[in-house]
C-alpha cells in the first residue's frame, strides 16, 4: 500500500491551489506588493532621478533590479500572515489528521510565494518598459535574472516562515519584513556605493542586496558579470539553508 509520502506532489499541488485562490480572491494582495516598488521606482526616475549621478542616462535600468529586490522583500511578508492565520485558526491540525503529507501543506505556502511574487515582479518590469526601461540581455541572461530572482524570493520566503509559525500577534508575523524592505537603501540599488560615507559604504559593499543588484544590473546590460553573481549566489543559497533549518525546526514543533 502506498504510503501518504508517495502523493506528496499531489498533495503539494492541492495545496498550492488552495493558496492560490486566497490570493487571487483577494487581489489587494498583489497590487499592494506591486504598488509601493511601482511608487518609489516613479519617484526615484521622474523627481529624484536627476539629481542622481549613477554614470547612465537612463536611470531606470539602474534603478530597476533594487526595486524587484524591495517587491520581494514586500511579498514575503504576506506569507508569513497567511501561515499566521492557519497556525491560529487550526488549519494545519486540520490537516495533519488527513492522510496527506504533512510537509505539503507548508509548502503549499512556499510555492503561493514564489508564485505570486513572480507576477509582482513581471508586473514591475512592464510598468519600467513604459517607463523607458531597455534591456540588451539575451534569453540565457534573463534566464539566469530569472533564476538568481526566484533563489532570492525562496530564501526570504523561508525566513518568513519563522515568524509565521512562531509569532504571537499577526504584527509581529509581519513586521520582520521591514529591515529587509528598507535593505536596498544601504546598497548600490540607488546610488553607487562610492558616493556613501565610509563606514556605510563598508556595510553596504558586504550586504547581499548589493551583490544580487549588481549581478542582476550587469546581466541585464550585457555586460561581464564578474564575481558578483558567484557572491549573490552564496549569499542566496547561505540564507535559504540556514532559513529552511530553522523553519522546519519550528514546523516540526508544531506538528507534534
Amino acid at each position: 500500500m502506498k504510503t501518504t509520502k508517495s502523493y506528496f506532489f499531489s498533495d503539494m499541488g492541492v495545496m498550492l491551489g488552495r493558496s492560490m485562490r486566497h490570493i487571487f480572491r483577494s487581489m489587494d494582495t498583489i497590487i499592494t506588493v506591486t504598488l509601493t516598488p511601482i511608487a518609489m521606482m516613479l519617484l526615484f526616475v521622474y523627481v529624484l532621478g536627476g539629481a542622481i549621478q549613477v554614470g547612465t542616462d537612463n536611470y531606470v535600468n539602474y534603478l530597476l533590479p533594487g526595486i524587484l529586490l524591495m517587491a520581494i522583500a514586500s511579498g514575503i511578508a504576506y506569507t508569513a500572515v497567511r501561515l499566521f492565520y492557519d497556525v491560529q485558526k487550526g488549519i494545519f491540525e486540520r490537516f495533519h489528521s488527513m492522510p496527506i503529507a504533512r510537509s505539503a501543506t507548508l509548502w503549499g505556502h512556499v510555492l503561493t510565494s514564489l508564485v505570486s511574487n513572480a507576477i509582482s515582479v513581471v508586473v514591475i518590469i512592464l510598468v519600467a518598459l513604459i517607463m523607458g526601461f531597455r534591456s540588451s540581455a539575451g534569453v540565457l541572461s534573463w534566464l539566469a535574472v530569472a533564476g538568481i530572482l526566484a533563489l532570492f524570493t525562496l530564501a526570504l520566503t523561508w525566513i518568513a516562515v519563522i515568524p509565521g509559525l512562531t509569532a504571537r500577534s499577526v504584527d509581529g508575523a509581519s513586521t520582520f519584513s521591514y529591515p529587509l524592505i528598507f535593505l536596498p537603501f544601504i546598497s548600490s540599488a540607488f546610488v553607487p556605493t562610492t558616493s556613501m560615507p565610509g563606514p556605510v559604504r563598508a556595510f553596504a559593499e558586504n550586504q547581499p542586496v548589493t551583490s544580487i543588484v549588481n549581478a542582476i544590473r550587469s546581466l541585464l546590460a550585457r555586460k561581464p558579470v564578474g564575481n558578483d553573481i558567484w557572491i549573490s549566489l552564496a549569499w542566496c543559497l547561505g540564507i535559504l539553508i540556514v532559513a529552511y533549518i530553522f523553519a522546519m525546526l519550528a514546523y516540526k514543533r508544531k506538528a507534534v
